[in-house]
């Protein structure tokens, strides 16, 4: 989607990320950097502060970008009806600055993102929309129920795409966010969708973040993948089931999705597999190193990524082009295996066989910082302690692992932090 960091929600609903919004988690989690976490942001920080110096106040800072918008060529009736009346919202900061203080087990994810409920209401609506559905999947050549799973996961059926004004949220980003050169850009897209007539000013609503409608596109997303699935001469992502689903399939096929391949399969791992790989290969190559699928046969890939987001203890996969292609919606492991073991479900597939590490406790920020020390302080080299297991730290880890003659996973565990300790 324009991914994700997939709200915030983490029950499936509104979510920072890549495509949408910015992706609060990756790989299993990705976390946001304190402010005080590097000079870069530092740096930002100091941005921000000149900025509010420079103009005083929200009100002028606006001021100024309405001018702007206008030798953009957007009109003056659709800068009056955005922006006469539009508020610094407060709430939009708090939430942009917020930090969670644990990483979300991928399972403690799973379990509310494909939850009984979820699944139950996704094949409810796939039968109330399957006509629909079915249209798209012609015409795009995404299944319906990766469709529907896209849908569930990003607002719970529409049941929750947010309330803030996307006007608002942007604006107040643009003036005081951690990332405001982004959000200038796109709520000058904002102001182009007002301007072509898709949508009212008053009714543009989506996540603090900007993230809009039932599929959660953020302006610039639109504007690039939306489509008038009902031919009415309007994308509309907020009322029409038809423009949502279009535009979501098209999102999808512009990713790369390979119409008639599967997203990949759980796969069970020889012994002695090299947990360090990191690039692709074909079916065939895995196979020769031992990969077995869980279920039949391998899916026949000619690029494919095995990837273990709980390491050894946990379930593997092999990935191919469409588990890309919705990375692509928002790029994080644990976001593309829940749309796509939720579209499993849907369609009356079976789901992960395999067991997760679930006696495993995250590891806070601060245990993550500690980790990364202590790796260093041992000459695993991993680089600034960040409270981010990013591939450096799990590249040391993964040496430690080994030179104490546990299978070298990568996958940082309380465990492992006392035996650093």
């Amino acid at each position: 989607m324009t991914s994700r960091p997939r709200s915030l929600k983490r029950n499936g609903s509104i979510r920072t990320r890549r495509h949408l919004l910015w992706p609060l988690l990756a790989a299993v989690t990705l976390y946001v950097p304190a402010v005080t976490a590097s000079p870069q942001l530092m740096t930002e920080v100091d941005a921000r502060a000149a900025e509010q110096v420079r103009y005083g106040n929200f009100n002028e800072w606006l001021g100024e970008f309405r001018r702007y918008a206008a030798s953009q060529g957007i009109s003056e009736a659709t800068l009056a009806s955005a922006f006469d009346g539009i508020r610094y919202r407060e709430r939009v900061i708090e939430l942009d600055r917020y930090q969670p203080e644990f990483v979300r087990a991928i399972w403690q994810y799973l379990d509310s993102a494909v939850s009984p409920t979820r699944i139950d209401n996704g094949r409810e609506t796939l039968a109330q929309h399957r006509e629909t559905a079915h249209m798209m999947q012609q015409r795009y050549g995404v299944p319906a129920e990766i469709i529907v799973a896209i849908w569930g996961v990003e607002s719970n059926y529409g049941s929750n795409f947010g309330d803030f004004s996307t006007l608002e949220s942007l604006a107040t980003l643009a003036y005081d966010g951690r990332r405001r050169e982004f959000a200038r850009g796109e709520l000058l897209a904002a102001l182009r969708i007002i301007d072509q007539g898709d949508i009212a000013a008053e009714q543009m609503k989506g996540s603090w973040a900007g993230a809009m409608g039932h599929t959660q596109f953020i302006p610039s997303s639109f504007e690039a993948y939306a489509v008038d699935g009902d031919d009415d001469g309007r994308r509309d992502i907020w009322g029409s089931i038809p423009d949502v689903m279009a535009s979501t399939a098209n999102y999808l096929a512009r990713a790369g999705w390979q119409a008639g391949q599967p997203w990949g399969a759980e796969v069970r791992l020889p012994d002695d597999f090299d947990y360090s790989q990191t690039d692709r290969k074909s079916s065939a190559e895995w196979a020769a190193q031992g990969v077995r699928a869980v279920r039949g046969e391998l899916p026949s890939f000619d690029s494919a990524a095995v990837i273990v987001p709980a390491g050894a203890s946990g379930p593997a996969f092999i990935v191919g082009p469409n588990f890309r292609a919705i990375l692509r919606y928002n790029n994080a492991t644990s976001y593309a295996l829940a749309v796509a073991t939720l579209a499993d479900a849907i369609a009356g597939r079976d789901g992960i066989a395999q067991s997760w590490p679930r006696d495993e406790a995250p590891l806070t920020r601060d245990d993550v910082r500690t980790l990364q020390q202590r790796l260093n302080d041992a000459g695993y080299s991993v680089g600034v302690a960040d409270g981010i297991m990013g591939p450096n730290t799990q590249a040391g880890l993964r040496a430690f692992q080994r030179d104490q003659g546990i299978v070298p996973d990568g996958f940082a565990t309380q465990s492992l932090l006392e035996r650093l300790r």
